[in-house]
């Protein structure tokens, strides 16, 4: 089922989200069955890329990882996306009753997993790990997950549509945050804690 609403969501989102709003899931399945799916497509696909392309900044010199040090990172990162969703999620929760919601934390979760859906999918680039090829596949990702969020709002929380402007620009701010966070954080474990290592 999740497989079917993941490209409905991509593919006629508006009657999709009327659709996952009917149906109930539990935390423990959002993570298990759907997030620990999600968020090994980027996780999977940089550690290829980088330990067998190489990376590159503009198609020039592509610089090899070492795999252990690939394999740490892309731990690390795929840990990292599960807590970005986790926060995201909650802050939900915690702000819906300003803007007249009632739904539970798991439609908040859900809410944030589908619309997150087009940023894990965009992680596949990282099979060919070229700087401006994946920031160009990531920003068109961030844009349609932008979209599912603005017309997922109403839907799922059940809230007046003036109202769910508001809600929307609120979770939108939560979310860019936690994603700057995510990076800022990725990049000073990289630095310190789980330094990356070269092959060439």
């Amino acid at each position: 089922m999740f497989l079917q609403h993941m490209m409905g969501i991509l593919y006629h989102p508006k009657s999709e989200w009327g659709v996952i709003r009917k149906e109930h899931y539990s935390t423990v399945h959002v993570f298990l069955a759907q997030i620990s799916i999600l968020a090994a497509i980027p996780a999977v696909s940089l550690f290829i890329g980088t330990t067998q392309v190489g990376w590159s900044v503009a198609g020039g010199e592509f610089v090899k990882l070492d795999v252990t040090s690939a394999l740490m990172a892309g731990v690390a990162f795929y840990f990292a996306m599960w807590v970005a969703v986790g926060i995201i999620a909650y802050s939900i929760y915690w702000m819906e009753r300003t803007y007249g919601g009632k739904v539970s934390f798991e439609e908040c979760l859900v809410l944030t997993t589908f619309t997150a859906t087009p940023l894990f999918l965009s992680g596949i680039v990282g099979l060919y790990p070229m700087l401006w090829f994946n920031v160009a596949v990531g920003g068109l990702a961030l844009l349609y997950s932008v979209y599912l969020l603005r017309i997922g709002v109403p839907i799922i929380m059940q809230i007046t549509e003036d109202r769910a402007f508001l809600f929307f620009c609120s979770v939108l701010t939560v979310g860019l945050c936690v994603l700057v966070g995510l990076m800022a954080t990725t990049a000073l474990l990289w630095g310190t804690v789980i330094p990356l290592s070269y092959t060439s």
